[in-house]
């Protein structure tokens, strides 16, 4: 007789006819109660499901990140039900659980506006009332078809199926075409609210139909759907778009054109000191910085094999005569052509190049989005140029890079997916012995730094894996900042050699690492992550003068340019405005420190400070309040 092993290492007998519920229930009717699917030898199972063989089992509860997938993806079935009921004829086509909620594309008969959300809910939670069982049906490729004979976007997908591999879900009259799993019942849901209507263009091609995209979240209780709309509210208090705009740090102008970003006066310096700061850190860890330009002659994407795997997110040629260039997408073809402009022996090795490049990115004008998502982007890149032996110590070399940056800007909380090879997938690039090696040289440099890792299997680029490092920031958002990827293909691919100990040609092994990812993406995180309250160190403007009476502006000047010839960013307000709405402005602008003088400070070369956040002032010295500052600054505080 047949048998699962649970968790715990004990077994249990199946009986004929047991479900995977029925084994759960065994387990203890308690964890039956918050149970919303099961897993068996890894893989998600409707508890419904019979269990025809032994393995692995394990219950999987809607607290857990797999069950809350399955809610999520369940809850959107319920709203498509509720859609469907209100607005008969309409046609659906995706509907995925996503991070925090779901969505479904639905080509809706009639028009969906935000103001109908609660209508739709109102449904949902009848449907929620009548307690549906939600029930799997194995179904042929012909009958599916008879199914979504009037359905042109499921025909599309059923089309591309293999028969016996089709499933859909019902719940009373409602059904839907799905691979589930899914909860047991409709009354078995969490608590769920609707959030936003969006456009979406029918598998994201912009040639396809506009359908209506409806967002929505669903948690297990009250208690952790209203705390995810505290988080959410307070995510929009911190938009960087709404602060940069405050702060006068970026705009976007359609007389420039979508996703390109403008960065004003102090937007350019938050740039400036954040990418000098990495170029500070690399230096002293052996970098050296380089530059390759804007444009690249196609044909040498078409040999390192972007142009057949990026096309899409690169813009179009441009033609000289028989020459066509593109705008750089990407700097390792351009880094790798700079290392063959010269001979190398081992000894050159390993030889790290570091850019801070601009690259341009044809992405989709629906998926453009304030800095995280542009046209033109910044690259913090960098390729290291090693031995195979000399992989554990760069990667080291790296990740301590990493840590540094990523500490100093309070992101301390991050883990690191081990991005790798889906063999099935044909975008990857042939040549199973080098993605074994490669994928064995990242886990043993992984290993070796004691890093806590997990996989993500089909996350790899088409021609290495990488480990990303995922951080959270202070509202628990994670943002995908920092990779190194080890990459065994390129560098044959055009002809990249050195000399070894041996005089013969080798090969080198180059690593791709990223610190800040992109510039514009990593500022969008930092704005959001400080809220526009930058440290000191950062602070595009560190403090600003504010005279009491006209009669003190010619000192509040002379505080300006001593503190300015020490190097720091002061300004001095002599607007119009009173005293207090000058204070009350310029605390809206968040500046770290207001520096309040009057005649008491001109008699003892002083200024009063007023520090961000605290109510108390202070006389100080006007070199005292250097040298304080100066110090905050060199810790990078």
């Amino acid at each position: 007789m047949a048998a699962v092993k649970l968790p715990d290492g004990k077994h249990l007998e199946i009986r004929p006819g047991d479900r995977a519920r029925d084994v759960a229930e065994r387990i203890g009717p308690r964890l039956l109660r918050d149970a919303v699917v099961a897993k068996l030898n890894g893989r998600l199972v409707d508890l419904d499901a019979p269990l025809n063989s032994g393995g692995e089992f394990e219950v999987v509860t809607k607290d857990s990140p797999e069950g809350l997938e399955v809610l999520r993806h369940s809850t959107a079935h319920a709203m498509a039900q509720a859609i469907l009921e209100l607005y008969p004829g309409s046609k659906l086509t995706l509907g995925p659980p996503i991070e925090d909620g779901f969505f479904y594309d639905i080509e809706v008969a009639g028009r969906i506006t935000d103001e109908d959300l609660p209508r739709i809910e109102e449904r949902m939670r009848e449907i929620v009332e009548r307690d549906l069982p939600i029930e799997r049906e194995e179904v042929s490729k012909k009958e599916a078809e008879r199914l979504y004979a009037d359905n042109p976007y499921k025909l599309e997908i059923i089309h591309g199926l293999d028969d016996g591999d089709i499933s859909v879900y019902r719940q009373g009259e409602f059904f839907d075409l799905c691979r589930g799993p899914h909860v047991p019942s409709t009354g078995s849901l969490g608590v769920f609210k609707l959030q936003n209507i969006a456009g979406a263009y029918w598998r994201g091609d912009e040639n396809n139909p506009m359908l209506t995209r409806v967002y929505g979240t669903a948690w297990p209780t009250e208690k952790q759907l209203k705390a995810y709309l505290r988080r959410l509210e307070e995510a929009r208090e911190r938009d960087h778009r709404k602060i940069g705009k405050d702060l006068g740090l970026f705009t976007f102008s359609p007389e420039v054109g979508a996703g390109i970003p403008l960065f004003l006066p102090k937007g350019e310096m938050l740039r400036r000191l954040m990418e000098d700061y990495v170029r500070e850190v690399q230096s002293r860890h052996g970098y050296d910085h380089v530059w390759t330009g804007h444009l690249v002659n196609e044909k040498l994407y078409e040999r390192s094999g972007h142009l057949e795997h990026y096309s899409d997110s690169m813009f179009p040629p441009m033609v000289d005569g028989e020459t066509r260039y593109r705008l750089k997408p990407m700097n390792c073809p351009s880094h790798m052509t700079l290392y063959n402009s010269e001979v190398h022996s081992y000894r050159d090795l390993p030889l790290r190049y570091a850019e801070f490049a601009t690259l341009y990115r044809y992405e989709k004008s629906g998926e453009l989005t304030g800095l995280t998502r542009v046209r033109a982007l910044t690259q913090d890149d960098a390729h290291i140029f090693c031995t195979e032996e000399q992989v554990q110590e760069e990667f080291g070399r790296a990740l301590e890079i990493i840590r540094e940056v990523l500490d100093t800007y309070g992101f301390t909380d991050y883990r690191v997916r081990l991005s790798l090879r889906d063999p099935d997938d044909p975008k990857y690039l042939a040549g199973d012995e080098r993605w074994s090696r490669a994928e064995e040289a990242l886990r043993t440099a992984l290993d070796a730094s004691g890093i806590e890792y997990y996989p993500g299997v089909g996350e790899a680029n088409f021609y290495g894996p990488k480990a990303d490092f995922i951080a959270r920031d202070v509202l628990g958002r994670e943002w995908q900042l920092s990779t190194i990827q080890v990459d065994f293909f390129q560098p044959g691919r055009l002809g990249c050699e050195y000399v070894g100990e041996d005089g013969r040609a080798h090969t080198p092994v180059l690593l791709h690492r990223a610190v800040t990812g992109t510039t514009e993406r990593f500022m969008a995180v930092v704005i959001e992550h400080y809220a526009g309250a930058f440290p000191v160190w950062l602070s595009p403007v560190q403090a600003v003068v504010i005279p009491v009476a006209d009669r003190h502006l010619d000192y509040a000047w002379k505080v300006q340019r001593n503190l300015a010839d020490r190097g720091l960013r002061v300004e001095v307000d002599d607007s119009a405005n009173s005293m207090q709405k000058k204070i009350r402005e310029n605390a809206r602008q968040k500046i770290p420190y207001l520096l309040i003088v009057g005649d008491a400070e001109v008699g003892e070369d002083a200024v009063n400070v007023r520090r961000r956040g605290e109510k108390k002032q202070e006389a100080v010295g006007v070199e005292a309040f250097a040298e304080r500052v100066l110090g905050e600054v060199l810790a990078r505080e």
